[in-house]
């Protein structure tokens, strides 16, 4: 046991002792961490919380091949956002395009986001399988040749049926992405760099309303966007073809670790079997998020548009500004969790978000909805900003690739609706503007969306299971499945064997 720390209770099992003892922490300054030795051998204690370490020191941790990963990743992810939000943000200019309604081009986001787990399951369990290198490439050139198909897309009909494809695909970057740019980092980086990683998302919206911004408010001008963002994707694809495979997989080849489809299989049903509790927990999680983030910006530009009255550019200039607040809080607050804890650093922007509801909705100029919304994205994607390395903590350390992936996208999936249902609400409900007449009520349907959403995540994520420290080394999918790879087996997962097996633990922490 490390010198000078508290002997912890066992981390417990079970649906209700979890939040039971998930709570008791939350109050708890110092931190409930499972530790493993050298020889093995696992013990569970109170470790008081990392100082706040200077950036610029947590930034010199990592090589410079760490940092080209995490670029890669960081630019992969960015590229997938900037595709979707090609879409999001051009809502009024699509709907004129094709004759139909904004809530009927929002079907299409919400397709999109249907299938976005299937493909995150495909291609998240191919990276764990094969590694992250070519499921990735595949994936970013077929995102960007999907661009292209949408723009020469003539009918609604064939509009939608492309966006669906463009969904499975969409849904294999994350999972990779993040596993790529993450898995490498030093412990007490991640922190900080998950929060950096997050923000691709945010950073890809602010791209993408640069470039609406740049092309004009004609109809015809969202072709354009798309044809960057399909430049963007296939850009990605080729940069990540002139990198190595990652870490774990040269060096499971390096010696010699043959790893069956059978084994590797037999592993995966293995994992299912032992943590569905912990895959239906963070599939919860992530449906919230995925509201959270879609409720409160997906409408947010047709919001300023038909109800505050602004023109399509004062509009976009506010959703960069939005977007600009949401990159900063996910780095910053991404970068506080290591010090105050994961769970706690998304409770507490998360109730922040909640409060400033009314000054987010209520301003009528671009200026005062400019500084809100930056000020309301700052904590909303400052809660999103722990996600990466959350997910990754929590995750079977063998499938870090797929784990993350699956459940951040089947949340997706269950939040697709989260477009069409705020604008079939705001459609279908009006009141005064600024200038006397009637609009559409976006403003009080996000409100109140995004506060009930908001309470959502406070309350799952309280009551909620958080490893932060876990060990990322040595794990490889399937190796425990062949009895010649045990002694790589009990290496890699170590944390997880532990948790299972916690029955066999004294009360000071140490193996029966």
């Amino acid at each position: 046991m490390t010198a000078g720390n508290e002997p912890a209770d066992p981390i417990v099992r079970g649906t209700w002792a979890t939040a039971k003892q998930s709570w008791g922490d939350l109050f708890r300054w110092k931190q409930r961490v499972v530790v493993s030795n050298g020889l093995g051998e696992t013990y569970v204690e109170w470790q008081s919380p990392e100082r706040l370490r200077n950036p610029i020191s947590l930034f010199m941790l990592l090589s410079a091949k760490d940092f080209l990963y995490f670029f890669v990743g960081f630019f992969a992810w960015t590229a997938d956002a900037f595709d979707f939000h090609a879409l999001s943000i051009q809502t009024t200019k699509l709907a004129k395009y094709y004759n139909t309604s904004k809530t009927e081009i929002s079907t299409a986001i919400t397709l999109t986001l249907l299938l976005r787990s299937v493909g995150a399951a495909i291609f998240g369990l191919l990276g764990d399988r094969f590694g992250r290198k070519w499921p990735m490439v595949a994936n970013m050139i077929i995102l960007g040749l999907l661009q292209i198909a949408t723009i020469y897309s003539v009918t609604f009909q064939q509009f939608l049926a492309v966006r669906s494809l463009f969904g499975l695909f969409m849904g294999g970057v994350y999972g990779n992405a993040v596993a790529m740019a993450l898995e490498n980092c030093h412990t007490d980086a991640r922190g900080l760099m998950s929060g950096i990683m997050q923000q691709g998302y945010s950073f890809g919206y602010v791209l993408a309303a640069c470039a609406n911004l740049g092309v004009g408010g004609s109809t015809e001008s969202w072709k354009i966007v798309f044809w960057i963002a399909a430049g963007l994707s296939m850009a990605a694809g080729l940069l990540r073809c002139c990198f190595p495979e990652s870490k774990q997989f040269l060096e499971s080849k390096k010696e010699g670790h043959k790893i069956s489809a059978g084994d590797f299989w037999a592993e995966t049903k293995s994992m299912l079997a032992r943590e569905w509790r912990m895959c239906i927990y963070c599939i919860v999680l992530m449906s919230w998020f995925n509201y959270y983030s879609h409720t409160s910006q997906d409408s947010y530009t047709t919001f300023m548009i038909e109800e505050k009255e602004l023109v399509s550019a004062a509009a976009t200039r506010a959703s960069i500004w939005m977007k600009t607040g949401a990159c900063v809080g996910g780095t910053i607050i991404g970068y506080l969790s290591q010090w105050v804890g994961r769970r706690r650093a998304i409770v507490g922007a998360a109730l922040i978000s909640a409060c400033l509801i009314p000054a987010w909705v209520l301003p009528k100029e671009e200026a005062q909805l400019s500084a809100t919304g930056f000020l309301m994205q700052f904590f909303v994607q400052g809660a999103w900003g722990v996600i990466p390395i959350h997910l990754n903590e929590l995750s079977p350390p063998a499938y870090r690739s797929s784990f993350p992936g699956i459940t951040y996208q089947l949340g997706n999936m269950i939040s697709s609706p989260s477009a069409q249902i705020v604008n079939a609400i705001a459609e279908s409900h009006f009141i005064s503007s600024k200038s006397g007449k009637l609009v559409e009520a976006y403003g009080p349907t996000m409100g109140i969306a995004t506060a009930i959403i908001a309470l959502g995540i406070v309350v799952t994520a309280a009551l909620g299971p958080e490893r932060k420290g876990r060990s990322f080394e040595n794990a490889v999918a399937g190796a425990g499945a062949n009895p010649h790879h045990a002694d790589i087996e009990k290496a890699a997962d170590n944390l997880s064997l532990a948790e299972q097996n916690t029955h066999e633990t004294d009360p000071n922490g140490q193996k029966a």
